[in-house]
């Protein structure tokens, strides 16, 4: 059992649910009960005044259901066929994603191809449930955290000039922020994986690097790929915190090993929203294609409207790639000029650079 903030109590035990009762509790009000077998305890249940509870994916006994709503109980049910716990109350871990079967098999696998199947009014809902339980756990992890997101593109192969790049930048950040990422391949594993070994020399990142470069991609094999980044989570088992916020909607692309929290969604447009409001300390834009042309430019809408209180920096690495190849350095020069956001938005060329404005006092 857990409490949170005001009367709410979280109960995720029948043990805990008796316990509590057993002590003289008679009110559920701002109860949340979550996945319970209730089937046994009916005379518990009875004991109590339901009314102002809230039973979440939770089994009922016959005729308790009718009572505890009529009550004033909310009853959320148990969707069918999800493979997902619509109710849960911690982000994800590459553990519980992947498990040890292949990927096709892991929870990872079979929730993308359940996502892809034709919606029904059940699935829809449990996608929106899951969704908003996600919110929570997150809203819940970055509290109190200075966070810094890392942006940039999802085709990065390790062993490549730029996957280093990103990697060493993680490493680099991590040693003052949280760093968050997309939470898929590419630059964002690099940020992460930088960010997980930020406590130790960057040596250390070097020699991980090197062996991730025998799979340089997810394809053709997911399972080759993700079985070289547990071999390297496996030789440092005390990580430093770093965060991955991907989606199913790009489930092709499969979430990185190295975030050590995982808020994954259903939805994309929830999750990219997420993920920008999370990082309250800033953001580092890689050189990418639309992903993360659409990152900046939402982001710059939320700085652009924001008060001088809440503006936090936008830094663009890669003085040749946004003025030339893609051109978004000069529309969101002009977007903040004359604006509180105008001093907090920079395009630099280097990592030592964009790093330098985050943690140089």
């Amino acid at each position: 059992m857990r409490r949170s903030r005001g009367r709410v109590v979280d109960v995720d035990t029948t043990v805990e649910l008796v316990r509590r009762v057993a002590a003289g509790n008679t009110s559920l009000a701002g109860w949340r009960l979550r996945g319970l077998d209730l089937t046994r305890h009916s005379a518990t249940l009875a004991s109590c005044h339901t009314g102002g509870a809230l039973f979440l994916g939770c089994r009922f006994a016959t005729g308790d259901e009718a009572r505890v709503r009529g009550e004033g109980a909310l009853v959320f049910p148990d969707l069918p066929n999800s493979p997902v716990d619509d109710y849960r109350t911690s982000l994800y871990t590459a553990r519980e994603l992947y498990g040890t079967a292949t990927y096709r098999e892991s929870l990872d696998g079979r929730a993308f191809a359940w996502s892809k199947r034709r919606q029904s009014r059940d699935s829809a809902l449990a996608k929106a449930l899951h969704d908003h339980a996600i919110d929570g756990a997150l809203a819940t992890w970055v509290a109190g955290r200075d966070i810094v997101g890392v942006m940039g593109g999802h085709a990065l192969e390790r062993g490549s000039v730029e996957y280093t790049d990103a990697a060493r930048l993680g490493h680099l950040l991590g040693t003052t922020h949280i760093v968050a990422t997309g939470g898929g391949p590419g630059a964002m594993e690099a940020a992460n994986l930088g960010a997980r070994l930020a406590t130790g020399p960057l040596s250390t990142v070097e020699e991980a690097l090197t062996g991730l470069a025998a799979v340089p991609s997810f394809r053709p094999s997911i399972d080759a790929w993700a079985a070289a980044t547990f071999d390297v989570v496996d030789a440092h088992p005390e990580p430093t915190e770093t965060l991955g916020v991907p989606t199913w909607h790009y489930g092709h692309e499969p979430p990185n090993v190295f975030a050590t929290a995982i808020a994954k969604y259903f939805g994309n447009a929830t999750r990219e929203a997420v993920l920008l409001q999370v990082c309250n300390r800033g953001i580092v834009f890689l050189t990418g294609a639309g992903g993360t042309v659409q990152e900046i430019f939402q982001d710059a809408c939320e700085n652009y409207y924001a008060d001088d209180s809440s503006v936090a920096p936008m830094v663009l690495v890669g003085r040749d790639y946004w003025t030339r190849t893609l051109p978004a350095w000069p529309l969101l020069q002009s977007l903040a000029d004359g604006r509180v956001m105008e001093p907090h938005v920079h395009l630099v060329d280097t990592l030592d650079e964009a790093a330098a404005l985050f943690t140089t006092p």
